[in-house]
Order: structure tokens, then C-alpha cells, then sequence
């Protein structure tokens, strides 16, 4: 019994390493070319401050990017190790897995205009407000310390004008050996408690308990969502799928939005890689708003017949 739960653990970890690998490799890829090509100065610039337009360029190229939330991992630690403070940070890093062009069309052919919206709003507002919260409630994570002088280093080697080739080399080593290396150890053991949640709390349960309304349902399932690891492209069926059946729209909405920012491999590495404080931030912020979401979303909804999940 104990060798088979242990191969079920193991079995889930695989298949959701599996599905962000992809994403994984693409996202190692752009975060050694972005931390080459892209000019360090201009993007002290555009994200190394406190600014309200810094996170809603933040938010705005996080949507343009359809990646998960594991494969977001090395982009926004790429940005921030070159410069980005933490509220751009986290703005991007929450706005690229929740919201993006393909999974807004499928939520309005799927999910109906109404709750639609709803998710688009939220995919909208939730990333400036972690945002906002990073920048307002960080301590010494703010910004990686000395940055200025490492700005400067990369001035000196841009000076010396690489090749396109050499520069291309350089950012993939980064992107891989470096960031990779140090990420990856996070990711894997991310995935592995992901894949022991997901043995403990089966599809089954979590469709009856989409189908009650009360708020601690509501709670409980932003909180499961944030450790749970979700694809908002992937679940816009499966969860077009339970409203139908009856589930409480509001429920379904708030588990989209919790699973599809955050997840273990994403919590810890936000954990390791820049503080403590930032994963409590990050994940409270978009665990209450996510709740709230559900919450008004339902209130909204209430007069609409429901059906019992069969």
C-alpha cells in the first residue's frame, strides 16, 4: 500500500513536470537571452523602481506571454537578478500564467461573458495589487543588493562589443548552467510535494467541493489552488465543465486564478531565491483577492438555478 501511494506520488510529479518541461526550456532560453541582449540600464529604467507604470508594464508583458506558472519561474527571477524590483517582479510573474490571448478567448467561448469578464478583470488588477504589495511591504528583497555595480559590469562587457554568436553562447550558459541549475533543484522538489497533493485530494473530491457555496469552500479552495499546480489554457474546459454541472461559479474562478499563478515549485523558489517575505506576500495577496474574486462572483450569481455535481 505505502509502494504504491510512494508510486502515485511519483507518477503525478512526473506528469506535471512533464507538462511545464516545455515551458521550463523555453523560459531558461529567453532568461539567458534576456539577461544578454536586453539593455541592463533600460530596464533599471522601466522596472527598477517603485512606480505604478513599472507594474503595469510588468503586468501588461506577462500577459503577452502564454506560460505557465512553472514555466514563469526563470523569467521573473531573470528579471529580477537584472535589475527589476520586487513588485515588477511579482506583477509579471502573476500575470503571465493567469491571463494571457489564448486562455481569455477560451474563457469567453467556455466559461460565458459574464464570468469571463470577471477573470479578465481579475487577471488584470490581481497582478498590480501583489505588485503594489511587494513594493510597499519588501525589506532588503526590494532589490538585489549592489545591482548598480553589477549594472555597471555589464556596461563594461557590452563596451567590449561580443560577437552575436559569443553573446548568444554566454546568455544560453547563463540562462541554463547558472539560473537553471540553481532554480531547477527548487522546481523538482516543488513538484514532488505538488505530486503528494495530488495523490491526497483526487479530481473527485475537489468536483464536490466546487459544488458548495460556502466561504470556507471558498477559502479552502484558494488556498488548495495556490499549491496546486494549474494550467489556465488546459482548465478552462474542466472548469466550463463543472459550472455546467452546478459548481458555484464563484469557486470555479477562484481555484483558475490561485492554481494557474501558483503553485509549490513557484513558492519555493520565490522562497529561496529572494525571501521569505516575498512567497508570504505573493501568496497571501493572490490567496485573499483570489477569495474575494470568488466571493463577489458568487454574490453576483446567486439567483441563477444550480444543479447538484452528479
Amino acid at each position: 500500500m505505502i509502494l504504491g501511494f510512494i508510486k502515485n506520488v511519483l507518477i503525478n510529479a512526473f506528469e506535471i513536470l512533464n507538462g511545464a518541461s516545455l515551458w521550463l526550456v523555453i523560459s531558461f532560453i529567453l532568461a539567458g537571452l534576456l539577461h544578454n541582449f536586453l539593455n541592463a540600464g533600460r530596464l533599471m529604467n522601466m522596472l527598477g523602481n517603485t512606480k505604478i507604470s513599472s507594474l503595469i508594464k510588468a503586468t501588461v508583458a506577462g500577459m503577452l506571454l502564454p506560460i505557465c506558472s512553472c514555466g514563469v519561474i526563470p523569467l521573473g527571477l531573470g528579471l529580477y537578478y537584472s535589475g527589476a524590483f520586487l513588485g515588477p517582479t511579482l506583477a509579471f510573474m502573476t500575470a503571465t500564467p493567469i491571463i494571457n490571448p489564448a486562455a481569455v478567448l477560451l474563457a469567453y467561448g467556455f466559461l460565458g461573458p459574464q464570468i469571463a469578464t470577471v477573470y479578465l478583470v481579475c487577471g488584470l488588477v490581481i497582478p498590480l495589487i501583489i505588485g503594489m504589495a511587494g513594493n510597499r511591504f519588501a525589506g532588503p528583497e526590494l532589490k538585489v543588493q549592489d545591482i548598480e555595480d553589477a549594472v555597471e559590469t555589464v556596461k563594461l562587457e557590452n563596451s567590449q562589443r561580443p560577437g552575436l554568436a559569443e553573446k548568444l553562447w554566454s546568455g544560453l550558459q547563463w540562462g541554463f548552467l547558472d539560473l537553471g541549475l540553481t532554480v531547477s533543484r527548487y522546481v523538482c522538489f516543488g513538484m514532488l510535494l505538488a505530486g503528494l497533493i495530488i495523490t491526497l485530494v483526487p479530481a473527485a473530491f475537489i468536483q464536490k467541493y466546487l459544488g458548495n457555496p460556502g466561504l470556507l469552500s471558498i477559502f479552502s479552495i484558494a488556498v488548495l489552488g495556490g499549491i496546486m499546480y494549474v494550467c489556465a489554457v488546459g482548465h478552462i474546459p474542466f472548469i466550463a465543465a463543472l459550472v455546467a454541472s452546478g459548481a458555484a461559479p464563484g469557486l470555479a474562478i477562484t481555484f483558475l486564478m490561485t492554481g494557474a499563478a501558483t503553485n509549490f515549485p513557484e513558492l519555493i523558489s520565490i522562497y529561496k531565491l529572494i525571501g521569505k517575505r516575498a512567497a508570504v506576500i505573493y501568496f497571501s495577496v493572490l490567496v485573499g483577492f483570489s477569495f474575494l474574486a470568488g466571493y463577489l462572483t458568487n454574490a453576483q450569481t446567486h439567483s441563477r438555478p444550480r444543479f447538484p455535481i452528479s
